[in-house]
Order: C-alpha cells, then structure tokens, then sequence
C-alpha cells in the first residue's frame, strides 16, 4: 500500500538465537522443539531470529527503531539476554529499547534491575502475569503474581528507577491489576497483545472492554496492538476493527503504539501484511494521529 508509513518504530518484538548460541542464553521454551504454546506449535520460530532478518521484514528503510521484549522467562540469567541485545543494537547501529525479564517475586530483584541497567537501551521490565486457573494451558504464569507480597513491594522499585512496566495479563484479572497500579502512578504501564482479547464472542468482547476501560482509566497506560495471532491466526484489518475502535476510544491515539510481536505473529502472517491492515485501520486518523501511533508514542514512552 502506497499510504504505509514512512517511518515506524516496532514497539514489541523479539530477537533471538537458540541454533547458533553465540554467545548461548540459555534459552528453554526455544529449545524445547515442538512442544506446545498458547499461541500453537512453535516449531517454525525456533531458530535463530537476527537483527538482520527483522530489519528487512517490512523495507530496509521503514524502521526508526524499535522495542525488544524478554523472550523466555526460565533464562536462567535474565540480564545475559539483555546484554546479547544492546550488543546488536551496538554493532548494527540500529536503535534498540530493551525490556527485560526480572522476577519481581524473588528476593533478588533489585540487583537484577541494578545489572539490567548497566545496559544503555534498558528501558523497562516485563514478567507476564497471564493466567487463568481453570486453564492452565492457555496460562504463561503459574502463580497469581499480583497476589504476592514480594512482587507487590518490588514493584516500587521499577518506578525508583524510573523503568515501565510491560503487562501481559488476560481481562479476568484486570480489575485486580487496575486496582493495583492505580497506586504506582509513577510507573508507565504499557499493555501488551491489546489486552488479550482471547474470548472471540460477543460475551467476551464485553468483559474484554469492560476490564480495559479500568486500566485505560490510569494516566499512565498505553496500549499495544500486537498479537492478535495468539487468539485469531486468520486475523484482518475486519476482524480487528472492534477491538481498533474500541482502543481509540478508550485510551486515544496518543496512548496507542504499532507493534508486530514478530517472530512469534510471523507464524500467522508476513510483516507486509500486518503493516498494510494498520494502515486501513487508522484511515480516518489524521497525520498526527498516524505519527502518534506508528512512531511518536514508542519513542516517548520507551524514551529512545
């Protein structure tokens, strides 16, 4: 499409090296061929995923800069992978934020965020919270970390640092989250996959709304639209379009940011595709508004 956007930053992605290992992360899930996700088989993802590779996937010549998320929560030292990410960001000149794991329920939190940070491009952390108790195949989370005192008072210690917080949850626990971070206002909260709408039923889209309205209501959340492979793999511009509207009219477009949760959607579709269907999508935007979304707000919120 000849209207795309010049200029984009990605604000959720991930790069990887499970095949090569060099230097070896230690990654699990990766390495664990075959064996189910949430999200399906992951077997075409489990390989090397470069810099170089992404990089190209919408034009040489689209990407500003872009966010990298943890990928894999076991890696049995979460900064190795933060290291590995600033180290491409270096050699490539191609402007990377990093958001990294922390395990915010153990005792040694603070100084993982203390090494993290001796990175440049860290930015912020993610530990995904989602989980639902009758289904535990479709959870990431084992626990109910919002439940827990210890990661409740490590929390603080994202905004003495003044990192963000990358939430990853279904709407069955967004009333208890908005609650929560209603106060840490101090923390930027950035929804990640548009609030998993993952029930595609009228009933679902209610409770799915209804629980992103309470976290839309905090001054300092933002939301992704990335992901929506993981709960619809023949997702289009049309099928979307509830939940688009529906984000604009709760948080507006200065609080929304593009995002493509590559490689884990490439198993859905390719990058052109998703860029063309957010293109269709902000159509009655205005230039400012496409600016917000595609680029401006990932550059303020992760500060690149």
């Amino acid at each position: 499409m000849d209207d795309r956007p010049a200029k984009i930053v990605d604000a959720h992605h991930h790069l990887w090296n499970p095949t090569t290992g060099q230097p070896d992360i230690g990654y699990v899930w990766l390495r664990d061929v075959g064996a189910p996700k949430p999200f399906g088989d992951p077997t075409p993802i489990q390989r090397d995923y470069p810099v170089q590779e992404f990089a190209v996937e919408p034009a040489p010549s689209r990407f500003a800069a872009s966010v990298h998320l943890q990928a894999d929560g076991a890696i049995p030292d979460p900064v190795a992978e933060t290291r590995f990410i600033q180290s491409l960001s270096d050699k490539n000149d191609f402007p990377i934020a990093i958001v990294g794991f922390v395990d915010l329920a153990s005792e040694d939190a603070a100084t993982v965020i203390e090494e993290h940070k001796k990175s440049a491009n860290f930015r912020g952390v993610r530990q995904i919270l989602s989980r639902l108790p009758d289904q535990p195949e479709r959870s990431f989370a084992t626990v109910e970390y919002l439940d827990d005192l210890v990661w409740r008072e490590n929390f603080i210690l994202l905004g003495e640092h003044g990192l963000s917080f990358d939430l990853q949850c279904y709407p069955e626990q967004m009333e208890r989250a908005a609650a929560f971070f209603s106060a840490h206002k101090n923390v930027p909260v950035i929804i990640d996959h548009a609030g998993s709408p993952w029930v595609q039923t009228a009933e679902g889209f209610k409770r799915w709304y209804d629980s992103m309205a309470q976290l839309a209501a905090l001054p300092q959340t933002s939301v992704k639209l990335a992901g929506f492979g993981m709960f619809d793999v023949h997702w289009n511009a049309e099928t979307i379009s509830p939940v688009f509207n529906a984000l604009v009219d709760l948080f507006g477009y200065e609080r929304m940011l593009f995002a493509s949760n590559f490689p884990v959607d490439k198993l859905m579709r390719p990058y052109h595709a998703l860029l063309d269907d957010f293109t269709l999508l902000c159509t009655n935007a205005n230039e400012t508004q496409r600016a917000a979304f595609f680029h401006d707000n990932a550059r303020r919120i992760y500060r690149i």
